[in-house]
């Protein structure tokens, strides 16, 4: 792989993305809406091409794909957009692969999955989704494996890390940087899987660079399930963070969700929360190597310093 373009550049797993394929040599093409975001996250890396575009305009995206050999779908949506705009997305991409003859990298999370009773789910689990979104991301996957198009597939967790601002653990941390009273949604007894953008990204890349990959479905864990608690005492220990951390609830989300169209979509992924899907790493360790796993402490330091250094107007440079 020589060129890459990463659709979705602004966001959390787009810009650790971006950042691995430029610091393995790999040329970048950089899109997304945000003009000025993407200077601001880009200007200074001298392997990153800055290209403002709407993925869901064909000519904009068919531009971008010129010349690259793969393209990282890394394009989010909120959440009520989701029924609308995931599918015309998948199908702007598709049609640029082919124009291009480029593969196709989709960052995918745990919803197509549904619910599990597996201690670990690995890439042969039956895939019964039981929510909207689930349903969604599965015909997504579903519609690149009928496309002809070379792809990967590849299953994160809930992220953290580094401009990951739409994400469950930047709504603790967004409050704990400013030490003010935070929020934790969910239990905070029952441990999740958060992974650190730059671990998914290194794995990532690493499937892409590698031709016997594609075609198939890969699954990356993070370091560890870890409850709120445990997450907590790192933010008390490691940050010095002393304010008290409230816990949302499912309950808490539905009476929002009265009032706000955002929270009223997020009830129905809060089942993960109660019963999380745990990703198995075998099948990537077996075949690839060591799953990248930077430690929960380490992690969040680095994304609390990413947010600090933004909040000083200089989060480019970290």
């Amino acid at each position: 792989m020589k060129k890459a373009l990463v659709l979705g550049a602004s966001g959390g797993i787009g810009y650790a993305l971006v950042r691995e394929l430029a610091d393995r040599g790999v040329e970048v093409v950089a899109f997304s809406r945000g003009k000025e975001k993407l200077h601001a996250l880009y200007q200074h890396q001298t392997k990153v091409t800055i290209i403002p575009g709407d993925a869901l305009v064909e000519k904009d995206v068919i531009a971008a794909a010129d010349g690259v050999d793969v393209i990282f779908h890394a394009v989010s949506f909120p959440y009520p957009e989701w029924e609308e705009k995931h599918p015309l997305c998948i199908e702007m991409v598709v049609h640029a692969a082919k124009k291009h003859q480029a593969k196709i990298a989709l960052v995918d999370n745990i919803y197509a999955y549904g619910r599990q009773s597996h201690v670990e789910v690995n890439e042969e689990t039956k895939k019964e989704p039981h929510t909207k979104k689930g349903k969604i991301r599965l015909a997504m996957e579903n519609r690149l494996k009928g496309s002809g198009v070379p792809s990967l597939i590849v299953h994160l967790p809930d992220l953290y890390g580094p401009n990951a601002e739409n994400t469950m653990l930047h709504e603790t941390l967004k409050n704990v940087v400013q030490h003010k009273t935070a929020n934790f949604v969910g239990d905070l007894k029952v441990a999740r899987e958060f992974i650190f953008t730059f671990d998914a990204a290194k794995a990532m890349v690493e499937l892409a660079l590698r031709e016997d990959s594609y075609n198939q479905n890969w699954n990356i864990p993070s370091a560890h399930p870890i409850t709120g608690e445990e997450i907590i005492d790192i933010l008390r220990k490691e940050a010095g963070y002393t304010k008290s951390i409230r816990t949302v609830s499912k309950t808490m989300i539905r009476f929002i969700g009265i009032f706000q169209p955002f929270m009223r979509e997020m009830v129905e992924m809060m089942y993960l929360t109660e019963d999380p899907v745990i990703l198995s790493g075998k099948k990537y360790e077996a075949i690839i190597g060591p799953v990248p796993r930077t430690p929960y402490s380490e992690g969040i330091q680095k994304t609390l310093h990413w947010m600090q250094q933004k909040m000083q107007g200089n989060f480019y440079r970290v």
